[in-house]
């Protein structure tokens, strides 16, 4: 499996299934649930949404223990040595782990109960488009760098340092 193991790719399965799902959920939350809720008198309102929060919270928060388990496991093991010396890939892969963190952040706010929080709450349309636009952008970065930037040949690293070294 081309040095693959089991666990690689589980952990990449891992990776993908908990984004779908999270992304999905807070897609159908934003443009059809939300709407269809709108007509609903105020009591029942309030009603459906602490029953859904009370069960999209735990999807939630097992999507972002997924993702920052498989997302760690997946660049320290599979890209930091595939991609050894490539700054631009890293650069970018930072970047898509900020933009991950506010995800992972605004997604908890607007599932969790914190009076701090009731204003993002109030106005839960706005901050799920902005959800999706950073969750948008991570997958956007990754999709690119998957597809753009090649892992360096496994032997690649070698040559280097046997034609840097005098007398090799």
């Amino acid at each position: 499996m081309d040095g693959l193991t089991l666990i690689d790719v589980l952990s990449r399965w891992a990776h993908v299934g908990a984004a779908v799902v999270l992304v999905g959920g807070s897609v159908f939350t934003r443009f059809v649930l939300m709407p269809a809720a709108a007509g609903l008198q105020e009591s029942e309102h309030i009603a459906l949404r602490e029953r859904i929060m009370g069960r999209w919270k735990k999807f939630v928060m097992a999507g972002i223990l997924l993702l920052l388990l498989s997302g760690f496991y997946n660049y320290l093991k599979v890209a930091v040595p595939a991609h050894k010396g490539d700054g631009l890939y890293h650069g970018l892969m930072g970047l898509k782990m900020l933009l991950a963190f506010g995800a992972f952040f605004l997604a908890s706010v607007l599932t969790g109960r914190s009076p701090k929080f009731d204003a993002v709450r109030a106005d839960a349309p706005k901050w799920l488009v902005v959800l999706l636009l950073l969750t948008g952008s991570v997958i956007a970065i990754g999709g690119f760098l998957k597809v753009v930037a090649k892992p360096r040949p496994a032997d690649a690293s070698v040559s280097i340092l046997q034609e840097s070294r005098p007398g090799a």
